[in-house]
């Protein structure tokens, strides 16, 4: 009678060959953490915190600033009835702050100053440009179709020699750029309108003696002033 034999256990595995429990991959050590790395981190975003927290703060300051509430023209003083007080974010922007009212009602629009315009350093002079040496005031008593309706005081201008039909002379420009001074209503006719415009002291005798004949007009300059 045989006996059967049964395979030894193991008998077909390759020599060298882990089996059982061995046969699993080694524990991998853990990574290395970086502690410069979490510092840094931490410190960014301690960082934004802090300047979020600075720029709210920043918002809430409010300061005392000039606001202009009547328009002022290029050459004019600023008056106290033309400047009001107004308390507004502190933004870092270089406006005139309220306390230095006093030397801005001794100052000049540099440029034509809008109602409403917060004022800022740059748009103030301490002496006027347009009344200085060489300059002259001029008067002038214009019809309608001598000037353009609507016009205020602070406008550039250009005047213009307008001579009579019967004339042989040709029309000419006489002062390129003149600064409107101040604008009176017209009368109640609504015929004339009296002005007067700052002139080179050089050409003021010619627009005088053409202005005395009705031979004077005047064209505005848009985004002159």
């Amino acid at each position: 009678m045989r006996t059967s034999e049964k395979p030894a256990a193991n008998a077909a595995a390759p020599a060298g060959a882990l089996s059982g429990p061995t046969s699993r991959k080694l524990p991998v050590p853990p990574r290395e953490r970086k502690p410069a790395l979490a510092a840094l981190a931490v410190l960014l975003i301690l960082g934004g915190a802090l300047a979020s927290t600075l720029l709210v703060m920043r918002s809430g300051e409010r300061v005392s600033a000039i606001r202009v509430t009547q328009q002022i023209g290029a050459g004019r003083p600023l008056t106290d009835a033309a400047l009001e007080e107004v308390q507004i974010a502190d933004t870092g922007i270089d406006y005139v702050p309220w306390s230095r009212r006093g030397e801005v009602v001794h100052s000049f629009a540099a440029t034509t100053i809008l109602p409403g315009t917060l004022l800022t350093s740059q748009m103030t002079v301490t002496a006027s440009q347009e009344l200085g040496p060489g300059k002259a005031k001029v008067g002038l008593a214009l019809k309608p179709g001598q000037y353009p309706p609507g016009l205020r005081e602070g406008a550039r201008v250009q005047v213009v020699y307008v001579p009579g039909r019967s004339a042989q002379t040709p029309g000419r420009v006489l002062a390129q750029s003149a600064l409107v001074h101040d604008v009176d209503p017209p009368s109640r006719t609504g015929a004339v309108s009296q002005m007067t415009i700052i002139v080179d002291s050089s050409v003021s005798p010619e627009v005088l003696a053409h202005a005395s004949t009705g031979e004077i007009a005047v064209a505005e300059l848009p985004g002159a002033g």
